[in-house]
């Protein structure tokens, strides 16, 4: 008795992965970790106990060096004369200043001067006071980027990176048809299918109103 398989011919075995494809997604999936962990360890604000801090610039004491609406990033440090550092003046708890070093120590106290003032700052601060030394500037990009300053932005940014990290690979699409194939290609004894379709033609027949059985034809209202 033949017998036949639904679905037409079943697709070619998929040949398991190779020893070169296990260490590749080894080596991606690495590479993926590390450019997260390098932006993470950049990018993690002091807010939330990291090293960077982000400040959009606001006024007129800074430039020509930042102007209003400028991104500065800074990193915690120790600063020398001339390094910009942007520090919360004792007794501010909430203020910022972004100013350039002129001079003092960590010990005694900083003396800081915007580029465009004329007149020294009144506050001496303090190493634990200064928030970071400014390292990259970006002009303008503070007009769009002031959701970065956001601590709940950079976890919903973290939460995101580790969910592609542990997401499930994609399934390889030739191995899902050799699967639906093989779900499909179920065997059929092929003598049985005449007998099949004399059912459903029986059936059929069985289900056809007969010439009395037909509804009666509309009447018009009078």
């Amino acid at each position: 008795m033949g017998r036949v398989r639904r679905g037409g011919v079943a697709g070619a075995p998929v040949a398991p992965p190779t020893r070169r494809d296990r260490v590749r997604g080894a080596v991606g999936w690495l590479g993926t970790a590390a450019v997260v962990g390098v932006l993470v360890w950049f990018g993690w604000p002091s807010t939330l106990g990291g090293c960077t801090t982000l400040t959009i610039v606001s006024g007129r004491s800074m430039e020509p060096t930042y102007r209003t609406g400028d991104l500065v990033v800074s990193r915690c440090g120790t600063p020398v004369a001339g390094d910009v550092v942007v520090y919360t003046p004792p007794g501010l708890d909430r203020g910022r200043v972004i100013h350039r070093v002129v001079g003092g120590d960590a010990a005694d106290g900083w003396v800081l001067q915007g580029d465009n003032n004329d007149f020294l700052d009144p506050w001496r601060p303090h190493q634990d006071d200064v928030l970071g030394i400014a390292r990259l500037h970006v002009p303008g990009l503070g007009r769009v980027a002031s959701i970065l300053l956001d601590p709940w932005a950079w976890a919903s940014l973290l939460v995101l990176a580790a969910g592609v990290l542990i997401w499930p690979a994609p399934r390889d699409p030739d191995r899902a048809d050799a699967d639906g194939a093989d779900a499909d290609g179920a065997p059929v004894d092929a003598d049985s299918a005449p007998a099949d379709a004399a059912l459903a033609d029986a059936a059929l027949a069985d289900a056809a109103p007969s010439g009395a059985e037909r509804a009666p034809a509309p009447v018009g209202a009078p």
